[in-house]
Formats: structure tokens, C-alpha cells, sequence
């Protein structure tokens, strides 16, 4: 349970601040965009972002090797995942994501902030242009953030499968 839990978690809060932020089945895929360079940038920024936190306040570094394809429009989807960044026993994460938010100042990245239904504080770097949107919140688990993350859109053929783990 705790592992279905715990990807799923991260995909619905990634959802709800996207549906704040703007209808993703608006955005245009980025034409010749394959699938795993879309993950790849993905999860690069999903690393920069991990790698912010101080290092002294880390205690490791969580990468998903997989996630999931989700429709952007009628003929495009993107790539969603997560990383989770579990911090020293005794590290609060609201002040790292707070701080988070402050380092992305000026980025190009606009940041969209709630205070999600549980009480965490969250922050959304999300791509004026695109689609690509990344979420930091505390994590499920004590002392841990979460990144998720949302590609930019690209094309996907009509009647391909986009179900299982990518």
C-alpha cells in the first residue's frame, strides 16, 4: 500500500497545482520531442532542484527510475516522476522549501505557493511556455521533500498504449 501510496501522492499534488497553474490540455507539444529525452530533461531538473537543499542538511538523494504518461492534448502527453530528498533526522522541510522558493526568484520558471489540504507548504516552479511544471512540498515520509515533476508535452500516436511505468 505504502508503495502505490507513495507514487500516486506526488501525481495527484502535481495535478492539482498544474490545474492552477493552467490547463495543461491547452499546451503544445514541442515537436520531435521522443519520450525519454522529455523524462530525461525532466529528471535532470528534478536533480538541480534536489541538489539545491544544503548538503549538510541531506542525508540522500531518491531518484524514480520510472513514472507516467499523462495527456496534455489530443495528441500529446507528458512525463510525470518524482525524486525525494530525505534530510538529516531532525531537519524540518518547510524552511528548505521556503527557501527554495526564494532561490527560484527570477528563474525561468514563474512560482505559483499553497498551502496544501494536509498543512504543508508547497511551491511550484512552473514553465511560462510549456507545459513543464515541477512541485516541492515535504514529503510523505518524515524529514523528506518531494520533486515532482512534468515534462514538457510531446507527440504520442493516436492508439498507442501510453499505460504502464515509463
Amino acid at each position: 500500500m505504502t508503495r502505490v501510496r507513495s507514487a500516486a501522492v506526488p501525481l495527484v499534488l502535481l495535478l492539482g497545482l498544474t490545474g492552477c497553474a493552467e490547463d495543461s490540455s491547452e499546451a503544445a507539444a514541442v515537436d520531435g520531442l521522443p519520450w525519454q529525452e522529455a523524462k530525461a530533461r525532466a529528471q535532470a531538473v528534478e536533480l538541480e532542484i534536489a541538489n539545491s537543499f544544503p548538503k549538510d542538511k541531506v542525508a540522500a538523494i531518491d531518484q524514480g527510475s520510472t513514472g507516467v504518461l499523462m495527456g496534455c492534448g489530443p495528441e500529446s502527453v507528458n512525463w510525470k516522476g518524482a525524486t525525494t530528498v530525505t534530510l538529516n533526522e531532525g531537519v524540518e522541510p518547510e524552511p528548505l522549501v521556503r527557501e527554495l522558493e526564494t532561490k527560484y526568484q527570477g528563474s525561468r520558471f514563474d512560482i505559483e505557493t499553497r498551502t496544501a489540504p494536509a498543512g504543508h507548504y508547497e511551491v511550484g516552479l512552473v514553465s511560462p511556455n510549456s507545459a513543464e511544471i515541477y512541485l516541492v512540498a515535504e514529503g510523505l515520509e518524515p524529514h523528506t521533500i518531494r520533486v515532482a515533476s512534468g515534462s514538457d508535452c510531446f507527440h504520442w500516436p493516436e492508439g498507442e498504449y501510453m499505460g504502464g511505468k515509463f
